[in-house]
Parts: structure tokens; C-alpha cells; sequence
């Protein structure tokens, strides 16, 4: 488990960089937002790179930590199993996707914040106040107007809880999207974020 831990990108996590590099290297993006963890800023990079070789404007990496991943505590490093047995354990759940099934996918933080010893890993609640506010930190950008490609690089569990949110019926959420996917979201800027939020595709 990974979280905030700020661990570079491996080989296979720069060939996955560069699959997603290659899918984006025609839009135009009017602006680029990453968690500020390593591995993030390697990715949109890269994606950066490639953007720009085809002909395209590069818009200023905007780093900053309402992107990052959700924070594990005591469990950041440990592995995923035992973490998650231990977190669903003494609500009769043996692994997260059980955890998931029978509580639902906020019960998973609130869950790892009452097994982390020290109470440290986010609460459903804390976790999207955070995320809600990396939503704001794109809408309060001036120089975006309607229509503008924003790329934006966050984390897989980030990403599958975006879609648990906001996604209709129809998605196969039972597994994480796979590394150096792209999934396309629609962002009202000007509703609240309960209702600003749509899914164009996903996990491509």
C-alpha cells in the first residue's frame, strides 16, 4: 500500500506513463494538475513530453497534495491483504472487495482508520473534503473557460472512488483501473460538486 508514500515510478510504471503519453499526445490541454507525489509528477511529465512533441502548447504542472492518494497510516507500505483483513476482520469482512460488497467503499477508509493504531489513515470524510478541494483548486484556475482539456494525474483507488461517486450504472468497479489508463470526466465548474461531476469513459 502505497498511499502517500512518495516512491518513484518502476520500468513497468514508465511504460504504463508512456501508454497513457501516447493516448494524450493530441490534446490540446489548456491545463495539467498531479498529486505531489513522485510518481504522479513522473507520469504527467512524460504525458507532458509527448504532448508537447506533437505540437502542443505545454501548460504549467501544477503539484499539489489535494491529488494524492488516499493516506493509509500505520498501513502505507504494508501489505495490501493483511492491511485489509485486518481493517474488515472485526466487521465479518475478509478482504476489501467483501468490505466493498457488504458496506460499501467509504466503509474501507473508516474501516483502516479504526484498525491503524493510531488513527492516523483518512476517514471516508477526510478523505473527500481533500478531494473535493483539488476539484475547487481546477475550478478557481482564471484562464480555464468551457470546453478546456485539463489533465489531470492522480491514483487508482482515487480514481475508483471517483467512479463509485459519480459514475452511473454500467461500470465494472470490481477491479482497480489498470495503470496508465485514462478515464474522461466532464466538470461543471459552476454546480455543486454532488452534481458536477460525469463520466464521458473509463479505465481506456
Amino acid at each position: 500500500m502505497q498511499g502517500w508514500s512518495n516512491s518513484p515510478l518502476t520500468e513497468s510504471g514508465i511504460a504504463d506513463a508512456d501508454k497513457a503519453a501516447n493516448k494524450l499526445k493530441d490534446f490540446d490541454f489548456a491545463a495539467a494538475y498531479c498529486s505531489d507525489t513522485t510518481r504522479a509528477q513522473m507520469t504527467a511529465q512524460r504525458i507532458l513530453d509527448a504532448n508537447e512533441a506533437s505540437g502542443h502548447v505545454r501548460p504549467q504542472l501544477m503539484s499539489d497534495m489535494h491529488f494524492r492518494e488516499q493516506f493509509y497510516g500505520y498501513f502505507e507500505g504494508q501489505d495490501m491483504g493483511v492491511a485489509w483483513t485486518a481493517a474488515g476482520g472485526p466487521h465479518g469482512a475478509k478482504n476489501y472487495n467483501d468490505i466493498v460488497e457488504k458496506y460499501g467503499l467509504g466503509a474501507t477508509r473508516d474501516f483502516l482508520k479504526e484498525a491503524d493504531p493510531f488513527h492516523d489513515a483518512e476517514s471516508d470524510a477526510e478523505y473527500w473534503v481533500r478531494v473535493e478541494a483539488g476539484f475547487a483548486l481546477i475550478a478557481s484556475n482564471p484562464m480555464l473557460k468551457d470546453g478546456d482539456d485539463v489533465l489531470q494525474i492522480s491514483h487508482g483507488n482515487t480514481l475508483l472512488s471517483l467512479m463509485h461517486r459519480f459514475a452511473p450504472e454500467g461500470y465494472d468497479l470490481s477491479e482497480r483501473p489498470a495503470n496508465g489508463s485514462v478515464t474522461v470526466l466532464d466538470f461543471d465548474t459552476t454546480k455543486p460538486i454532488e452534481e458536477a461531476v460525469s463520466v464521458i469513459s473509463y479505465n481506456q
